[in-house]
């Protein structure tokens, strides 16, 4: 197979003014004959769900959750970027695409991240006409500050509930067109699979998780906006439900996946307490525009933190990286927790953590400024740990947090599936190997608002002679079939061993062997360790209940049967790239001072998986990038 990822031609700043001006149209009485679905109703899914039913056509939206106000995009908290230049400080739409690619350490596609910084100047107009109460400046100009991996402030925020916000906006939007009657709202539906018919994805088929019920949905096209799969490693920021068991289906069913070992390990999440826990919280990365983060210089400190004195403080970020400092980019900070926990510097009960402590900000202006800025995420810290971090430093750690790889997409983030669409972190692309901070919430909503309503109607466009599609062809029956049978062999496993005892287990293997850091000898030993722990799995967990009621346990097993594969599928893309780039650290390839060694020489393309069948290994299929406007340079923040 040879991948087109359709980029347009001529100069990048022209690619996507020229694409929307040549892009098919379907016409609004058209659009009335014409069936989509959304899965998903995070920012991505609300948006794009909004858009088309204000555009006319007829829309499903899924979700699993019992309201799409529960979408997990109420949880990115810092903020969003646009490159506004509200500060007047050289902010541009090019220095933002310049920021963006080097983040991601030069292992995404320019024309995509070019689009993104470009459409961002929309998108905080769009969400301030919504309502979205964004931080201003006591004249009423909307405030900004900095993330990590930029020298600018361009990033937009509502105190420390940017996503949440967000949302509400996009949720309101939504409703907007259920009440008109142009999206229809399922939600506690979970996707199962994906329908197939003649080569185009044509539908679904979904679980009423209240009911049991097995239901078929037919459309046009389909679009795949249910977020990332690092719920994986068990522990991480994400919710509970979240999973990568939608784009995992649609991929066993032929859309590639690309880049899943790219997986973001956040730096500012609280530590781990115990073995209890069933998962992690982040504190937003815009703390560290305030906070600075150290560890003691001695080992073994008894000392309280604001009993020890600057002079025996390590402040390790600002000395390893003094141009970037606390704000350098999250998996190098990440990576440098980890170095100095790993060596023994480490604090808290747990010696698994850091401190980030804003005396300093607090003494220069003042409690209630800080309180203005972050005050409900020093509430949450509080309730959280018992601990004021108006009065000591509070305690972080780095934790798994988002999925840089995803779906294979091309320009039009349609998949290789003709029809199938995912946006948001649903797809691979934007980011390369590495994230930048507030730029989740503004790929997932300009994919919405701005860019797939329009590829969107570009493929619609030669469907409007189709015709409805019908559930009962043979290809939703053969489908249906499949999920059936997949329940049933679940339930009638009756092993002793709960489905979070196989979570847990494989969690802490790919964090062990496929997170912070990997090796050649631990990906192949992981790769053993998840097949084997795949064939415990199916001899020994034990799903109780019945298919045909709620049945939480039921959802749980199909989850995690999917992040066997994904887990292998990881390893296997790791193993494969011989380099360090981004949140991809193979120790065989560093610098000597400890820094990732690229090798463009060699592994300057995007990794895309096919997928061969159960106990085959993948295919591997290469998108090389071509780097026109700027040249990959080694990536420093010293």
């Amino acid at each position: 197979m040879t991948l087109n990822s359709k980029i347009p031609a001529g100069p990048l700043e022209e690619k996507w003014t020229r694409y929307k001006k040549t892009a098919k149209l379907v016409n609004p009485a058209n659009r009335k004959k014409l069936d989509v679905i959304v899965v998903g109703t995070g920012l991505a899914g609300s948006s794009i769900a909004a858009s088309l039913g204000e555009m006319g056509y007829r829309v499903k939206s899924f979700c699993f959750q019992d309201s799409p106000r529960r979408a997990h995009s109420v949880a990115a908290q810092g903020g969003v970027n646009a490159a506004k230049n509200y500060k007047n400080d050289g902010d541009s739409v090019y220095r933002m695409f310049v920021d963006t690619l080097k983040g991601g350490d030069f292992r995404a596609r320019e024309a995509n991240v070019y689009r993104m910084a470009e459409c961002s100047l929309n998108l905080i107009d769009q969400a301030v006409a919504q309502g979205v109460p964004f931080g201003r400046e006591y004249g009423g100009y909307l405030n900004n500050r900095s993330f990590g991996g930029v020298q600018v402030s361009r990033t937009f925020y509502a105190r420390g509930q940017t996503g949440q916000q967000l949302l509400l906006g996009a949720y309101q939007a939504l409703m907007r067109q259920v009440g008109k009657k142009t999206v229809q709202l399922f939600s506690r539906h979970e996707m199962l699979d994906v329908v197939v018919i003649d080569g185009k994805a044509r539908g679904i088929i979904v679980r009423d998780l209240d009911t049991g019920v097995i239901e078929r949905h037919a459309a046009h096209a389909v679009i795949l906006a249910t977020g990332g799969y690092g719920k994986i490693y068990y522990l991480s920021t994400l919710a509970m439900g979240c999973n990568g068991s939608a784009i995992w289906r649609a991929h066993k069913k032929g859309a590639l996946m690309a880049s899943p070992s790219w997986i973001q390990v956040h730096p500012t999440s609280l530590p781990q307490s115990g073995d209890y826990q069933s998962k992690l919280t982040l504190m937003s990365e815009s703390l560290r525009n305030d906070g600075r983060i150290w560890v003691p210089l001695k080992l073994d400190e008894k000392r309280e933190p604001n009993d020890i004195p600057e002079e025996d403080r390590d402040y390790y970020l600002e000395r390893r990286y003094p141009a970037f400092g606390n704000l350098a980019p999250r998996d190098i900070s990440s990576r440098a927790a980890k170095e100095r926990i790993d060596a023994g510097f480490g604090i808290g009960p747990l010696k698994n953590a850091v401190y980030l402590d804003f005396a300093k900000a607090i003494k220069e202006q003042g409690k209630d400024k800080i309180a203005e800025k972050y005050g409900n995420l020093f509430d949450m810290y509080h309730k959280i740990t018992g601990y004021d971090a108006y009065s000591e430093p509070m305690m972080i750690s780095p934790s798994a947090h988002f999925s840089m790889g995803g779906l294979w997409v091309d320009y039009e983030l349609m998949t290789t599936l003709p029809g199938l669409f995912a946006l948001g972190e649903a797809n691979f692309a934007d980011h390369g190997a590495n994230r930048l901070g507030a730029n989740s919430l503004l790929q997932a909503s300009v994919d919405g608002y701005f860019i797939a309503p329009y590829t969107i109607a570009n493929y619609l466009s030669n469907e409007i002679h189709t015709g409805e599609i019908a559930t009962d062809h043979i290809e939703f029956e053969k489908a249906e079939l499949a999920v059936k049978r997949q329940i049933e062999e679940l339930l009638q496993i009756k092993g002793n061993k709960t489905v979070d005892h196989f979570h847990k287990i494989l969690g802490k293997l790919l964090y062990d062997y496929c997170g912070l850091a990997r090796n050649e000898e631990g990906l192949k030993y992981a790769i053993a360790e998840i097949r084997k722990l795949k064939q415990e799995f199916y001899d020994n967990v034990m799903v109780s209940g019945q298919p045909d009621s709620l049945n939480t346990e039921l959802e749980k097993a199909g989850r995690v049967a999917d992040y066997f594969e994904i887990g292998e599928l990881m390893c296997y893309d790791a193993l494969t790239r011989k380099e360090s780039c981004g949140a991809h650290f193979r120790e065989e390839y560093q610098t000597a001072d400890g820094e990732a060694l690229r090798n463009d020489a060699d592994f300057q393309f995007i990794s895309a998986w096919a997928w061969k069948g159960d106990g085959e290994e993948p295919e591997l299929i290469k998108e090389p990038l071509t780097f026109e406007e700027i040249q990959p340079t080694v990536r420093s923040y010293k």
